[in-house]
């Protein structure tokens, strides 16, 4: 009979984890009928000043907590960041560094619509410090791209990463499958010939339907889940064939291309959450506790520095769920030290769901070393959940 552990109750850092910095630009100029990230229509021109301000104000709130703590990854997320000018990305940037340190070679992210406006401004970005562009091309198929209501077209997204290609050495590839209607032969063909665009990161992900979207309302045919599952498995043998490492439940890159800022996240590092509807991590020497950004845009702005939705302390009950809730997203998981590292917490607090796991044939280890099993990368939530407390 095993006996159950007891979690403790207090958690204790020998050392602080890295530390990023999340920026969220919550407009696009459609809203698409799956996203249900906190994105907003734009109406008219956009508030970039008075928005940058209020980054700015959310940034030195929220510097107590991470004096002396230098930044090692910069991304800006939506919405669509790259509908903002390269100017105003260029104050952002500066103002960022001038309260906080970068680590020499940050790796800076924007993300951008293949549009051919925002496809104009990438040599803008590059110029005001952006080392990393993040395509958002979902389809390289005309068909597949109306089915998901995208607004550019596949020669549109193909034009846009040649032109991106030319100014950033690091580009990532948003690609999606088990779209409306889709075939296994259409998925084929949309992975190879992302893996030929040159780009050195793919990001492949399954589309799913979530609450609160157009989809989710009026429900579109997906393909089946074997279909679905077959996709899935076309990605990984398309990529791996192309060279292409499968580092992450939905990432693959070339060998030294893995995305720093989304490892950070994985391994359960810090992050500073900034932007209308923002969130972040920050870890103390006794402590983990997270923070949230009043959600609207409107009322973002208009509460003029105040825009904290919520701020809370991590219970260390909480913390082995959450940690493995990113960490087993790693297909090669994680060194057993840094379950500790990131949490504050023995291993030992985890043992009993460990051993579960691992006689259940999801999970696999030895003595340096915790990974899913192949098994457990296809069943991940029944895995994650075996860590809930």
């Amino acid at each position: 009979m095993k006996i159950e552990l007891e979690r403790p109750r207090t958690v204790r850092f020998e050392a602080l984890p890295p530390l990023a910095l999340y920026v969220h630009i919550p407009w696009c100029v459609r809203k698409c009928p799956y996203c249900d990230f906190n994105s907003h229509e734009r109406g008219g021109d956009l508030p970039e000043k008075d928005y940058v301000e209020a980054l700015v104000a959310d940034l030195e709130e929220l510097l107590p907590s991470v004096w002396g703590r230098r930044l090692g990854t910069v991304f800006i997320g939506g919405g669509t960041p790259s509908l903002f000018s390269p100017e105003a990305i260029d104050r952002l940037l500066s103002e960022v560094r001038a309260r906080l340190p970068l680590e020499p070679g940050a790796e800076i992210t924007l993300e951008a619509n293949p549009g051919t406006v925002e496809a104009a401004r990438f040599r803008g970005f590059r110029q005001a410090g952006v080392n990393r562009l993040s395509l958002g091309v979902q389809s390289l198929d005309d068909s597949m791209l109306a089915a998901l209501g995208r607004i550019h077209s596949a020669d549109e997204a193909r034009r846009a990463a040649a032109l991106a290609l030319r100014e950033f050495e690091n580009v990532n590839v948003d690609l999606m499958y088990g779209l409306p209607g889709q075939t296994l032969a259409q998925a084929r063909a949309d992975i190879a010939e992302a893996a030929r665009i040159g780009a050195p990161h793919v990001s492949a992900y399954q589309l799913t339907i979530e609450p609160n979207t157009v989809f989710w309302r009026k429900r579109p045919k997906l393909p089946e889940h074997d279909l679905g599952a077959d996709m899935g498995l076309a990605v990984e043998e398309t990529l791996g064939a192309a060279g292409f490492e499968h580092y992450e439940t939905s990432a693959f890159a070339r060998p030294g291309r893995r995305c720093r800022h989304n490892l950070n996240y994985w391994e359960f590092g810090d992050y500073l959450g900034i932007g209308a509807g923002a969130h972040g991590k920050v870890s103390f020497p006794d402590r983990v506790t997270r923070h949230a950004r009043i959600k609207q845009p409107r009322d973002y702005l208009q509460a003029q520095g105040n825009t904290v939705a919520e701020q809370r302390q991590v219970g260390p009950e909480e913390l082995p769920f959450e940690f493995m809730l990113n960490a087993l997203r790693l297909i090669e998981g994680f060194e057993v030290d840094l379950f500790r590292a990131r949490t504050g917490l023995p291993i030992a607090a985890v043992e009993p769901a460990l051993g579960r796991a691992e006689e259940r044939g999801l999970l696999e280890r030895d003595w340096r070393r915790i990974r899913p099993s192949e098994r457990g990368r296809r069943f991940l939530n029944e895995l994650v959940e075996m860590f809930l407390g």
